[in-house]
Parts: C-alpha cells; structure tokens; sequence
C-alpha cells in the first residue's frame, strides 16, 4: 500500500457560486457575455484561462459582426488541426442566440487531408466564395498571407486563437503578418488567450499595436470561483533522487484521473529511454491484463482488484498511438468519466485537450515555458460532477553537487520555484491599488469586512462577484499616463514574470543572507521596468514598479499568514483575503515603504526548505553565494537617485554607518559612484 506524498504547494479553495458556468438568455456564460459587450470594437483580445469558453465567445462576436458590421467573412485561425474541432456547428439559437454557428465541411481546413501548404488554395477560393467562416491553422494562414498578400483580406475578421503562439519578433512570420494588418487597418481581428505570459519573455505585440486592442480580461480566480463543483486547486514540486520511475507512485494516486507529462529526451530527468519509462510506470500501478481491442488502452490491475485503463500516447508506433488519440476524442465517450483512468503523454494533451474529467496533472521535469505550464494545469481545472479538488504535480530531479551539471540543475529548481510563484499570483483575485487620501471614501460593490471601512486606516475591500480587491497603500504613487495605467490593470503579472525569472534577482532573494529586501524591490524591479517600459517616464515608471512589487508580495505574504493559521477564521474560499486583510491590520500603516521592505522570496524558500533535503538545500546555497554579485555602475546609479530622494525627504543623505541596512546600501551607492568618478578624473 503506498502513501502519497503530501507535496508543499499553494492550495487555492474557491466559492462554487456557480456565475461562471450560468448561461443568460442569449445561452451565454459570464466571460462570454463581457466579450459579447465589447463586439463592436474592431480589435479585440480576450485573455480568459483554459475551459472559460473563449471558442464560443468568438462565435457570439464573429456572427454579430456577419450579420449586423459589414463585414464579408470570419477566418479563424488555430494553432494545430485537433483545435479546429472546438469550431465545429453549434445550434446556438436552441440556447436564445439569433443564429446557429455554422461551418461547411469544406471550409474546416483542419480536417482536411494532406499538409498545411496544400491547403492554401482553399484559403483563396473560400476568399472568392460566398461563403462566410474558414478554419484554418496558423502554418496555413501565414502561406496563404505570403501567396496571395495582407489585402486579398481586407473587409473580413481575423481570429487568432492560442494567440500566444505569436510573438513581435521579426522571425515570427504570423506576428509580422499581424502588424501588417494593423497597420494597413482594414480587418477586424479577435486575438483569444489562456495564457497570461509567453515564458520567452518577448512581447506578443509591440506597445503601440497592442494598444489598438480592447482587452477583455476574465481572470482564474473569477473562472474558479464560479465553478459549480471544483473546489480547491494545489499546485506544487516534488524532489526526488535517482530516477523518476522510482518516485512516481509517491504522488501518483491511481484513484484519480490523471494526466502523466514524461519528460523530454533531452531532458535531465530522462532516462533517454522513454518507452522504457512508460513500461516501468505501469509496472509500478499493478499487474498489466493486455490491451482493450476497442480504444488500445492498456489495462492494468491494481493492488486492490481494481482494473485501470491507460491510455499511452508515447508508443512510437504511430497505428497504435492514433488509435489511442481517436479513443480519447471520441465524443460518444466525452461525459463517461470511466472512459480513461491515467493518460500518459509525451508533447501532446496540453493545449486545446479537452478531458474533464482529469484531477492530477503530474509533470516531470522543468518545463521552461511559463504558457506552457498554464495550459498543462488548465487540463486539471474543468469543471465536472463530483470533481472538486484538482492538483497540478512537478516532479523535479534535485540537484547533485556532485553532478557536472549543477549549475543547470539549480537553474531548473529557480525556476521551477519562480513557475510556482507566477502561478498564485495568476490564480490570486485581481488587485486595484489606490493611494490613502485624507478624503478617500469606500468604493460601492466592496466589503470592508467585520467593522466596515474606516476613514482613519488603509482599508482593504473584497468583491465577491468579481473577485477584485480594493486596497489602499499610503505613499503610493498612481500610474498618470493610460499606458501605465492599462499596464497596472492588465499586466501586472508580465512585470511579475520578468522579475521573478531574472536570475540574480531570485538567486540573491532565496539564498542571500545580507540582503537588503529593497535591492530586489526597488533596484532590481525598477531596473526591469525601465527596460520592459522605456516609453512611460519617471514617475509612471515608479508606478508600476509599486504595484507590481504590492501585488507580489501582498501575495506572497497572505499565503504566510495562511500557511502559519490554520484556524477556522482563515480556511475555506476566503483564505487570501483574510490573509491580505490580517496583514493590513497587523502594521499601524499600509504603506509602499513597508511593502519594499519584504523580501517576495521569504515564503518560496520557507516551501522550498520542506520539499528538499536539507543537504541539497545547504549545497545550493554554497553554489549560490560563492558566486556573489558586485555593485554595478548602473545599480549604483540608481541607488544614488534614491539617496536623493532620501534627501529630499529627510533633509540630509544617507549614512554608511546607519543601522538601516537599506539606508546603508543606498550609502554605498553613493560612495561607489563618488570612486569611479575620482578614478576617472586620475586617468
């Protein structure tokens, strides 16, 4: 009888309203209906996670736009054949809509046979028909742009889902086209995404396009929170030592439906053999009783008498891989949850597979792409009956100091930490940050809690409906301009993702025992936002760089007050937003200079000390800090602005003697930038 690891992660419980999954009278669901609002913009981008119903959305936005704006005819454009299913027929009118969604056969280019390329002729003759929606995937839209030009579609809609896949880097052929359109603005375009960062860390639009869209944004918590059966989602790592095979069973539960990610060949955590890996794994679940003729799922009895069905889609053998890829996509088989018990993939059932049944989203190995990780959990967080609590697993190898190859093993272990800590803060309820005034006054719609808002303090309110939090910080400096504005409002976790994924700043934030807290908050984010924002001044700069560093480690913070009070005032739906309210009440003041004054690592590294041995941890370290990090000039610059400001707000500069470690630092930015230029003027 195995025991199942209890893996340290972040449980996220949720409130089960049911609003995410209620349809209006136009048989639309919430994020459906807020797109729906928005269908007359001729730019629009929907960012919404896995399962909220974006395909549907873009259907309720693409027939207005046929039937009432004009416009001649909708392409929508996916990033592999298996996605273009979600487009199929759907009688909308039989829920309250005004018209069904229809796609002739002809004109789904993703069932079509034969390569990408062959199919671009039909692209043309669908543009010369009277036709009116297209599916096709990217390679075949971007051929078809090249062969016949950016005007051959003018007057139409272009639908780019999974818009991620597009980047404004000139070798990414689809963004390229896309600017093209922009520019040349004679489209309409719908831009649908789960993601809500690339991972690559390049922008999928430069500033200025990007813009042009109106953004509809409905977040996890929101998608989550309206579910009417999934409760608690947990996301966590798992260290292990030797081979991987080995471990699996301690956190492979095969009560739950799962979904098992091996890892790449190329990987550190592969063996290099991976059928061999696939073998030893149904070993490991039981007795194997052969093969089911019907679906090729391998069936597997379990200790207890159980007999398991698992469907293995790693077999090179493409008869026998396909023939388990129909099985599972077989719509007769979509609500059995009996269908499949364990899924074993390797590159495929991420995005756009849809089984929702699926519990246990185990991933071994780092994966490197932050968009990737999010479409992985998204195959966990479908709503279905009698599912409520659902788990994404990372099985990390734990770095060897011994190994050649420790430095990348590190690298692996940062960042899969830094995966985690973006992932609270895409599943956290959104922050709306505004400066304590003498005058400021609640806001309508948000509860205050138990003694209400109170004039006198920083308040911190909740609505429940939206999921938002309303939160008021002395000292913080408001985004003036709309660029900074939107970038406060919408892309607060793109800020988040580059800090957390530069690696000095997370080396230093777990592993660096003089570290003066506001070196990363100030210095480092403030250096990440100059460079991902050159356009936005000074003080819009500032801006942002405090509500990124607030959100982080509001965060980061509520989940310590959570982890360490297990009583009943903080458990169920409203964990966070008692932890978030504690903190507010624990300090006289909520300003930005006690929020600069965290480290937004302490509670990472206080995970981290539970999940791996503490000989590894000790040798991580040591590689870490033999590696110390010199001041910069350009950090030293930095420091020196901010000792200015220290000046101007306390009357004199800092002191290199002062007890503040971070009045000190400031100090020695100062005194560097005062050697190097002594250096220079000695030649």
């Amino acid at each position: 009888m195995n025991t199942y690891q209890n893996v340290p992660s972040v449980s996220v419980t949720y409130a089960q309203n049911g609003s995410s999954t209620k349809s209006n009278e136009l048989g639309m669901r919430a994020m459906q209906e807020r797109a729906y609002e928005k269908r007359g913009e001729q730019y629009l981008l929907i960012k919404s996670p896995p399962a909220s119903g974006k395909s549907r959305a873009l259907m309720f936005v693409a027939l207005d736009k046929l039937n009432n704006q004009g416009i001649k005819q909708a392409i929508i454009v996916v990033p592999e054949k298996s996605i273009g299913s979600s487009f199929n027929d759907e009688p909308l009118k039989k829920f309250g809509f005004y018209w069904d969604w229809e796609v002739a056969p002809k004109w789904n280019l993703c069932n079509a046979p034969g390569t990408d390329g062959g199919t671009v002729n039909s692209v043309k003759s669908f543009l010369n028909s009277d036709e009116h929606v297209l599916v096709c995937t990217h390679a075949t839209f971007r051929f078809a742009v090249d062969k016949f030009g950016i005007e051959a579609f003018d007057g139409r809609l272009i639908a780019v889902d999974e818009f991620h896949h597009v980047s404004a880097n000139p070798d990414n052929k689809l963004g390229m086209h896309l600017n093209q359109f922009i520019a040349r603005d004679k489209v309409h375009m719908v831009a649908m995404t789960g993601s809500y960062f690339r991972g690559d860390a390049e922008p999928v639009l430069q500033p200025e396009d990007e813009a042009k869209f109106e953004t509809v944004t409905y977040t996890y918590y929101e998608q989550l929170n309206g579910y009417k059966y999934l409760k608690q989602l947990d996301i966590g790592y798992y260290f292990y030592t030797d081979s991987y095979s080995d471990h699996i069973l301690k956190v492979l539960d095969p009560n739950q439906k799962t979904i098992i990610h091996i890892p790449s060949v190329n990987s550190r955590e592969s063996t290099k053999d991976k059928i061999r890996e696939v073998e030893h794994i149904i070993e490991e679940l039981g007795d194997w009783q052969g093969t089911d003729p019907q679906t090729g799922f391998q069936l597997v009895k379990t200790d207890d008498g159980r007999i398991i069905k698992i469907a293995d889609l790693v077999d090179d053998d493409a008869n026998k891989r396909d023939k388990v890829s129909a099985a599972l996509k077989d719509p007769s088989q979509k609500d059995n949850r009996d269908h499949v018990d364990i899924i074993i993939a390797l590159g495929m059932a991420k995005e756009g597979f849809d089984w929702i049944w699926c519990e246990h989203a185990l991933t071994v190995g780092y994966r490197s792409s932050l968009t990737e990780i999010v479409q992985i959990i998204g195959r966990a967080t479908r709503d279905a009956k009698g599912k409520t609590r659902a788990r994404f697993t990372n099985l990390i190898a734990e770095p060897d100091a011994a190994e050649d190859l420790v430095a990348e093993a590190i690298n692996d272990t940062l960042k899969a930490i830094a995966a985690s800590l973006l992932m609270e803060q895409v599943l956290a309820p959104r922050f709306n940050f505004t400066p304590k005034q003498a005058d400021s006054t609640p806001i309508e719609g948000f509860d205050y809690g138990e003694g209400g808002y109170d004039s006198e303090k920083c308040n911190v309110g909740f609505n429940e409906e939206t999921g938002e939090f309303q939160i008021e910080i002395k000292g913080l400096t408001p985004p003036k301009s709309q660029a900074a504005q939107r970038i406060c409002q919408e892309d607060l976790n793109e800020v988040i993702t580059s800090f957390v994924q530069d690696k000095t700043t997370i080396e230093r934030g777990l592993f660096d025992e003089e570290l003066v807290p506001e070196e990363l908050t100030q210095v480092r984010m403030g250096k990440i936002i100059k460079e991902k924002f050159p356009e936005l001044d000074d003080e819009d700069q500032e801006a942002v760089r405090q509500h990124a560093v607030a959100a982080l480690n509001l965060t980061q913070q509520a989940k310590a007050v959570v982890n360490s009070d297990e009583s009943e005032s903080t458990a169920g739906n409203t964990a966070l937003i008692e932890g978030v309210r504690k903190i507010a009440m624990d300090v006289r003041e909520l300003d930005i200079d006690l929020i600069d004054r965290i480290n937004p690592f302490g509670e990472a590294y206080a995970i981290l000390g539970k999940t791996m041995s503490e000989e590894s941890l000790k040798q991580v370290a040591a590689v870490i800090s033999g590696k110390k990090v010199k001041l910069t000039p350009e950090e030293a610059r930095d420091l020196a602005k901010r000792a200015l400001k220290f000046k101007q707000e306390r009357g004199r500069l800092p002191s290199i003697t002062s007890p503040d470690a971070w009045e000190k630092r400031m100090a020695e930015g100062v005194a560097f930038l005062a050697r190097m230029k002594a250096e220079a003027a000695n030649g």
